[in-house]
């Protein structure tokens, strides 16, 4: 696990720029907890892709997909925003902000 927190630490120049690395490494996740949520992210967005491509607008099913599955150290308001502020995956956390507002 410090093998890959090290090489996750010599990608960053500045931890305020990589706001949703530097919580990867606070929470303790392990390689393999990093790649599984790297791997939900990657399937949302496709699934947002094509959901968006067939014209429809509420995208809430995606949104309690992620906090479902998002990995229990992290908390799903706190990874959007981290996510969002990174630049990694914008439009889709912008989306997912939306649900949460419409919601409340």
């Amino acid at each position: 696990m410090i093998a890959f927190h090290v090489r996750l630490l010599s990608q960053m120049s500045k931890t305020d720029h990589y706001p949703f690395t530097k919580m990867i490494l606070e929470k303790g996740l392990k390689e393999e907890e990093y790649q599984e949520v790297l791997s939900l992210l990657h399937t949302l967005q496709n699934m947002y892709e094509e959901q968006k491509e067939e014209g429809l607008l509420d995208y809430t099913s995606l949104l309690i997909h992620f906090a479902g599955m998002l990995n229990m150290k992290l908390h799903p308001d706190d990874t959007m925003d981290a996510l969002h502020k990174e630049g990694k995956y914008e439009e889709l956390m912008e989306e997912f902000k939306k649900c949460l507002v419409n919601v409340i």
